[in-house]
């Protein structure tokens, strides 16, 4: 059997400016500082001879491809990306780059940013627009009550509050 899956579904393109900054910011660090030191590497580890046992040179080939796919990845995404910098004309409403505060079903509050999916961080609190639980929030308004479904379970949310403040 063979190992040929479909290709995923593209991501969203939306972007806030701080993510759209980072990424440019990581694509010009691995084009101008870390590709450049690791083809020095990469030519060094070459020089010393017998390619085929030199583990230095093995290394430093699959770190470069690893490098250029994800050059290649960046690339797309900054030139499809959407940056969104302000906030929708009602924000009463949840959508991109709102942050929301829910109860959960053991009455603890959480609160979540709706990012980019370039942008998710867990510890943050920041969700991909295209994840499960961001898709059931966008459209919802204070005191809403939004059903999930996780992988785990189903889960039964209420929207307390939703901001759309920078920080």
């Amino acid at each position: 059997m063979g190992r040929w899956r479909p290709a995923a579904k593209p991501g969203s393109p939306y972007i806030t400016p701080a993510g759209a900054q980072r990424l440019r910011e990581e694509l010009r660090y691995l084009w101008k500082s870390l590709r450049p030191e690791v083809v020095r590497a990469l030519a060094d580890a070459a020089a010393e001879g017998d390619r085929s046992e030199n583990a230095e040179y093995i290394y430093r080939k699959k770190q470069l491809a690893e490098i250029d796919r994800r050059l290649r990845y960046l690339s797309k995404r900054v030139d499809i990306m959407k940056i969104v910098d302000r906030p929708p004309t009602d924000v009463s409403v949840i959508r991109f780059g709102a942050w929301i505060t829910l109860q959960g079903p053991d009455g603890d509050a959480v609160t979540y940013r709706i990012v980019g999916v370039d942008e998710t961080d867990a510890k943050q609190g920041f969700i991909s627009i295209d994840s499960p639980v961001a898709l059931a929030l966008l459209g919802k308004s204070v005191g809403d009550r939004v059903e999930v479904k996780l992988p785990e379970c189903q889960a039964d949310f209420e929207v307390l509050r939703i901001n759309y403040a920078t920080a």
